[in-house]
């Protein structure tokens, strides 16, 4: 008898790195539901999908505990990617931040556990803070500034989202695997929320001047989208993975900001001036940034073999000519 397809939930399925993972999947065979409440979402990512007979869609919430509770008994495993995202949105929205970092993933959590379904969290690289390290390690020290500072709203969200994880796990065996995002870019990232290759992009394509936060020595390490759902969709898959934390990144394409501002302006070919702007001007006061964010990426190479098959110039060349499509077809 032919296998029988995997029944896939995910939510903030209509989101950025979301709607690449339904393609993913559905190209595995996977039958596939997203739930989104649109929020940060966006319906038009989901386009080219909406066709398929294995997809469904669902706009609703999290908070929704009637909704999610028959979608989670009806399906096999949850990628759970409901957050709010960017730096720029958190500060404007921290409680509904907080909120759907702690109390949406408890609810998805506890309903897994109900059904004895197995989870996937998608955490992110805020969850080390600032601290300074040549690579991040999963279980490294965490180095946060004071409650006080919007900032690590998102990493502490984040950090307890991974603890109840592992609570559940423990007392109630959930199988579950917490995956760590370092930059992800790719096509249908928009600038809106403080994105930085999409806006440089943008800024660029449309001869606005190119703004730096900061002076631009922020490192980071860059990674593909489809690299990035690649490696999600194989942890998910991997009994290795259960119980386990994994960095998702690309340490081979570091940059500085500020050289990624020149990147982009000489691949657009723009006259686009490029500045820089303090953090206050932009983000309000005390805002702290980070100066490295890098990751180790040697235990998800040891568990399923990944290897970023992207590297920089070919993510920036994949996303301007995202850009450039759209543009032509608003045209």
């Amino acid at each position: 008898m032919p296998k029988k397809p995997i029944r896939a939930l995910i939510t903030g399925g209509a989101g950025f790195i979301g709607s690449h993972l339904s393609e993913e999947l559905l190209s595995r065979n996977f039958h596939v539901t997203v739930v989104d409440n649109l929020a940060t979402g966006i319906s038009s990512n989901l386009g080219h999908v909406l066709r398929n007979k294995r997809f469904k869609f669902y706009k609703g919430s999290v908070f929704n505990k009637k909704l999610m509770s028959r979608l989670i008994k009806q399906c096999d495993i949850i990628y759970h990617f409901a957050a709010a995202v960017g730096v720029k949105y958190i500060l404007d929205h921290a409680l509904e931040c907080i909120l759907t970092s702690i109390q949406g993933t408890n609810i998805v959590l506890q309903l897994a556990a109900k059904y004895r379904k197995k989870v996937l969290i998608a955490s992110s690289s805020e969850v080390s803070g600032k601290l300074h390290a040549r690579l991040m390690k999963e279980e490294d020290d965490r180095v946060l500034g004071p409650t006080t500072v919007n900032r690590w709203i998102y990493s502490e969200g984040k950090a307890l989202g991974e603890y109840l994880a592992f609570a559940y796990h423990k007392q109630f065996k959930l199988r579950m695997v917490i995956v760590r995002f370092f930059n992800i870019l790719g096509p249908r990232q928009i600038s809106d929320y403080g994105m930085v290759l999409p806006r440089f992009i943008e800024e660029a394509m449309t001869g606005r001047p190119i703004t730096i936060m900061g002076n631009g020595s922020q490192v980071r390490s860059f990674t593909y989208v489809l690299d990035a759902v690649r490696a999600v969709a194989d942890l998910s898959l991997t009994k290795e993975a259960e119980g386990r934390i994994f960095n998702i990144g690309n340490n081979q394409s570091q940059v500085t900001i500020k050289q990624l501002a020149h990147l982009v302006k000489r691949k657009t070919k723009s006259k686009s001036k490029i500045v820089y702007l303090s953090y206050d001007k932009y983000y309000g006061k005390q805002f702290e940034d980070v100066a490295r964010r890098v990751p180790d990426i040697s235990r998800i190479k040891k568990v399923i073999g990944y290897r970023p098959r992207y590297g920089l110039a070919q993510i920036i060349d994949e996303t301007l000519a995202y850009f450039r499509e759209n543009n032509a077809k608003k045209a």
